[in-house]
């Protein structure tokens, strides 16, 4: 499953030496996809791929002291698409 995800970071000086310190301390199943930086540094756009919401929920809980997440589940274009097909 692919996942957007929202950060809103409380502090971005401490965000920035956690994960210089400790990485993203993703879970074995939870994979990086991209991200992207508000010019502000305030924000920070990424996609993340997990087997389940529930996966990236641990992932979450580890940064949830720093940064506040929203997680929305997201397809592809294609995969949106061709659902939107089949139920034609």
């Amino acid at each position: 499953m692919l996942f957007m995800v929202l950060e809103l970071f409380k502090d971005s000086r401490l965000v920035g030496e956690r994960f210089k310190r400790e990485g993203r301390m993703l879970p074995e199943d939870v994979n990086y996809q991209t991200s992207w930086m508000e010019v502000n540094g305030a924000r920070c756009y990424q996609i993340m791929e997990a087997p389940s919401l529930e996966s990236l929920m641990v992932w979450v809980h580890r940064w949830d002291d720093l940064v506040d997440i929203e997680v929305i589940p997201v397809l592809t274009s294609q995969e949106y698409w061709s659902a939107k097909a089949e139920l034609a």
